[in-house]
């Protein structure tokens, strides 16, 4: 018999199924009130649910101590996150102090938006070697968060990093380590797992109120015309003065001439991400891994990528020059639980069939946003099963609840809820995939030995710079 899910989280709006007849699962239910009355006193948000037995960060900040913070990389995203830290900067008692970008018009909307006296740097060493800077948030281009969250790390600041974690899965074998050898807080940018429904799900799954999970589903779909990042490129950009190209695509292997189109347009080339594998899929990665209450590595991974519709074209007055990267994939993984994910990624069509998890016993559905949550009862256990909607749950996906949860975390000295453990599992996934995908084959992970191996047993390397083309 399920807890009264509806007592438990009692301040949100529930409902449940009405049969009107005593049925023993109202008896077993009367027998259970005082336990799930109990339950309700719990604090979901007291620690994460998963990571939360880790040990604590060494050099703990003081719980009233002000957290000053910088920024590498500061273009579209980065700037983002410098609006919405501002926005709440007395509420999680922050001072900005110093940004970092190879762009100087970069640099400079930053410092328009912070004011005051935060200072500029081309190089994040600089940025790095400030000694009273705490932590640092990241939103480079994929190919720099491996370089820059390791420096960030050596120099004794906690990181708050944009999703994917890293360009290739070698590089998060490295931050991982050293993120476990540092102690210090490391939040990846997958806002989702901070909602509240993905963590109630996990709460529910691990009660065994599901049952067995079976497989899970989640979708990121959306649509254009003239295809998936193809902003207008501003004059700034085009001039050759203002950014130093040479730093900006110095981790990846294929060195070009300057180019606009790649700068603006960089998730549309391999080089610099793994397009929608590295964008999008980890907002529902991450969420689902986290909602299973079992975060585990991936044992087998198969994934298909498409560019049939080839939307870059859409505009015939001036067509954007196609990309490496598919505009729509599919994501299968297998975890040694049993359990499979499916993940749907497409930028040429926006229908979205919605977030399940599918158990023996009942499934979850999940609202988009993480403030809903219904438990499905499967009809052989619908007797021992109630049919409970949960609608109006608290805090939704959104980045500044994600950002609060690093800084709380920071001062509190436990794992946030993307934290090191979620990250580098997810990341495994992402990067077989795409393996899986360019390779044409599935990719099996031997968790113990860290490596990549074919059905036969054969061990096949892990892609990286200058391993594949185009990279």
């Amino acid at each position: 018999m399920t807890p009264n899910w509806s007592e438990k989280y009692m301040n949100r709006n529930a409902s449940k199924s009405q049969d009107g007849g005593a049925t023993r699962r109202e008896f077993i239910k009367k027998s259970t009130l005082a336990a799930a009355a109990t339950a309700a006193s719990v604090n979901l948000f007291k620690t994460p649910v998963y990571g939360q037995t880790q040990a604590p960060s060494a050099g703990v900040v003081g719980a009233n101590n002000r957290l000053r913070v910088g920024y590498i990389g500061t273009f579209h995203q980065g700037q983002f996150h410098i609006q919405n830290q501002k926005d709440h900067a007395a509420e999680n008692n922050i001072e900005q102090i110093a940004v970092c970008d190879l762009s100087k018009q970069c640099r400079a909307d930053a410092l328009k938006i912070i004011g005051g006296n935060c200072k500029e740097f081309e190089n994040y060493e600089e940025l790095l070697a400030i000694k009273d800077l705490d932590a640092v948030t990241i939103a480079t281009n994929d190919h720099w968060h491996c370089k820059t969250t390791l420096a960030a790390l050596d120099a004794g600041k906690h990181v708050y990093c944009e999703k994917p974690m890293t360009r290739y899965l070698p590089e998060a074998f490295q931050v991982h380590d050293k993120v476990k050898d540092t102690k210090k807080i490391f939040q990846v940018g997958s806002q989702g797992c901070s909602a509240k429904a993905w963590h109630m799900a996990a709460d529910i799954i691990k009660k065994g109120d599901i049952g067995t999970p079976v497989w899970a589903q989640g979708y990121y779909c959306r649509n254009s015309i003239n295809g998936e990042w193809n902003l207008p490129i501003p004059g700034w950009a085009k001039d050759p003065k203002d950014l130093n190209w040479d730093k900006w695509q110095e981790p990846v292997h294929d060195h070009i001439a300057p180019d606009p189109e790649r700068f603006m347009h960089w998730r549309k080339y391999y080089p610099y991400c793994a397009g929608l594998l590295g964008d999008l899929a980890p907002h529902r990665l991450l969420p689902l891994m986290l909602a299973t209450g079992n975060v585990q590595y991936p044992t087998r991974v198969v994934s298909l990528g498409t560019k049939n519709v080839r939307a870059d074209s859409g505009d015939p007055k001036e067509p954007s020059p196609e990309r490496d990267v598919p505009e729509q994939v599919e994501i299968l993984a297998e975890f040694p639980s049993g359990l499979t994910l499916v993940i749907v990624v497409s930028t040429v069509n926006a229908r979205s069939p919605g977030f399940t998890i599918y158990g023996h016993k009942a499934s979850l559905e999940i609202g988009s946003l993480g403030e809903r949550i219904q438990l499905i009862p499967e009809k052989p256990f619908s007797d021992d099963i109630d049919l409970q909607t949960f609608d109006g749950l608290t805090p939704t996906e959104n980045v500044p609840d994600h950002e609060k949860n690093w800084f709380d975390c920071i001062r509190n000295n436990t794992q946030p809820n993307a934290n090191i453990d979620l990250a580098i599992r997810a990341q495994v996934v992402i990067s077989l995939a795409e393996m899986s995908n360019r390779l044409n084959m599935m990719c099996l992970w031997d968790e113990k030995e860290r490596k990549i191996k074919k059905h036969d047993g054969t061990e096949i390397a892990a892609i990286t710079y200058g391993t594949i083309e185009p990279s």
